[in-house]
């Protein structure tokens, strides 16, 4: 356990909510109180006044959301913090997805005035699956919004998770007075746009001290009094293995715009949240203080900086010491890499790293040779389970509008899909390219970008297919002889492997049941080993 000490310092989270439930925002706070930004962007109702930090892609400041994980550390009361920002719009769920396998633990952020959104909901599914550990912020008191009782009620029942009050709110909307931190049993009273130098909380050891009529007001006062008496009497104090556990989140109430009720919530998670953790691979499990170096890649970004065409690859360091121009084993590959430029990264701006520890997160620079879930180590074999992989729901030909632009175009294809958000087929026997997304949204980024970063003009013709499925058979001329037949609708993925694009869950029924010798399968995962 050679690195304990740098292991325990660590944290690693996820900020995850639903579009516009103030995600980012919060991101910004977080970064104010590490000393790492002096002036937060202001992300407002979907117009970008200031454009927000941890959205760095040029369509992301012109729509006012964030489409792909932001990776930032920074430090705070001598905690090194890696805070993974993801997107919020469902189109773009497969790399949060992905993200949450990189992280110990998540915030999740839900507008106290929509209460539990769909998003929410998908995203705290993955959660509950994986036990991970959540604390809830509830967000946008200064709005008039649902009651905080009923609310706590709906997480409760909406997301199969039980919650445990940490701070109080007093009042709501126009009538909004602060928190009570029940946990150290102070009041901060509200005022807009709090700063993060400014830490003006009021003790209150015995909430019948009428000190507090002269901060509240009597009829505010006592309806504090009442809601603490029940809460206490209902939760009593957090129990933090229950919350490492995965079984309990803990609740604050504030006002991410205004930077009010974050402090509370960072200074908790700074005392409870998990360290690195321990991981399961293909063929053992792997503790996090094991001596030898180990990781995984988790989401490839082309582009990060458009006046450079670089390609990112982000790793998620899981045991051992990551060392600059050290060479590591590249399981898939089976061949040794290493790197002399490795990056940390706060958003935009990234600085060269000469080692990282568990939890820390790396960004490589990558030629081509990383995919999403490729495993580093120092000489053994095996890959960290659990990355998900999606099959595509929305299929569209690729329609190059500029033939002089074709290897622009076919450059482009390369590196945006190789980020995972997207799947590129090509026509069997054919070169027609086809794109397949989980959500329309997609479309419209890579579109977007193939234009803005590689200078290549398409157009997207829907296709009338279903689902992709990979398919497998130890019987090589039923294969062969199937893809003859069904030509119209097999394709290549870009490793070579073929896909049958089925036209509906009749077809593909159909087929399944027509060749048995066949395997069907929804993700590319049985060929990874």
């Amino acid at each position: 356990m050679k690195y304990q000490s740098e292991i325990q310092k660590r944290r690693t989270f996820a900020i995850i909510s639903h579009p516009d439930a103030g995600k980012t925002t919060l991101t910004e706070k977080f970064l104010l109180f590490g000393g790492a930004i002096q002036v937060a962007g202001a992300v407002k109702s979907n117009k970008i006044k200031k454009a927000a930090t941890s959205d760095f892609m040029e369509i992301e400041r012109q729509r006012g959301i964030s489409v792909a994980t932001s990776v930032m550390s920074f430090e705070y009361r001598n905690t090194l913090i890696n805070l993974l920002d993801t997107p919020g719009h469902k189109d773009f769920a497969e790399d949060t997805f992905r993200t949450l396998t990189a992280v110990d633990s998540v915030i999740l952020v839900v507008d106290s005035v929509n209460g539990v959104e769909d998003q929410t909901r998908r995203l705290m599914q993955v959660c509950r699956m994986r036990k991970t550990p959540v604390i809830v912020f509830i967000n946008k008191l200064d709005r008039d919004g649902k009651n905080r009782f009923d609310l706590l009620e709906e997480i409760e029942n909406e997301l199969s998770i039980s919650l445990h009050p940490m701070t109080w709110p007093i009042n709501q909307g126009k009538d909004f007075k602060g928190v009570y931190d029940l946990h150290n049993k102070s009041l901060r009273l509200f005022t807009a746009n709090t700063k993060a130098t400014e830490d003006e909380t009021i003790s209150i050891d015995n909430l019948a001290d009428p000190v507090l009529e002269g901060h509240l007001g009597e009829r505010d006062a006592e309806a504090l009094r009442e809601d603490v008496e029940l809460i206490d009497g209902v939760y009593g104090e957090l129990d933090p293995e229950s919350y490492r556990g995965g079984d309990v989140a803990p609740v604050f109430f504030g006002s991410a715009v205004n930077n009010f009720g974050v402090k509370e919530m960072l200074d908790t998670f700074i005392r409870i949240a998990p360290e690195p953790q321990d991981r399961e691979t293909s063929t053992r499990h792997l503790a996090v203080g094991e001596d030898k170096f180990s990781g995984f890649i988790f989401k490839i970004h082309a582009n990060l900086d458009p006046k450079h065409r670089d390609r990112i690859a982000f790793l998620r360091v899981c045991s051992g010491r990551f060392e600059r121009n050290k060479y590591f084993h590249h399981v898939r590959l089976n061949k040794d890499v290493r790197f002399s430029n490795p990056y940390t990264f706060l958003a935009r701006e990234k600085s060269v790293v000469d080692d990282a520890y568990p939890g820390d997160v790396v960004g490589l620079f990558d030629t081509g040779n990383f995919k999403i879930g490729d495993t580093l180590t120092e000489g053994e074999d095996f890959y960290f389970t659990g990355i998900p992989t999606f099959s595509p729901e929305i299929f569209k030909e690729v329609v190059n509008k500029d033939p002089m632009k074709t290897k622009q175009l076919e450059k482009g294809l390369l590196q945006l899909t190789d980020e995972g958000v997207a799947q590129l087929f090509t026509q069997y026997g054919g070169n027609k390219k086809i794109i397949g997304c989980v959500g329309e949204l997609q479309f419209e980024v890579i579109q977007y970008r193939l234009l803005h970063e590689y200078g290549a003009s398409v157009v997207f013709n829907s296709l009338p297919f279903y689902k992709a499925c990979w398919l497998t058979s130890n019987d090589a001329k039923k294969l062969e002889d199937f893809v003859r037949f069904k030509s119209n609708n097999v394709a290549e993925d870009k490793d070579g492997q073929l896909v049958y694009l089925a036209q509906s869950e009749w077809f593909l029924n159909t087929e399944r049941t027509n060749n048995p010798d066949i395997g069907f399968h929804f993700t590319s995962e049985v060929h990874k080993a």
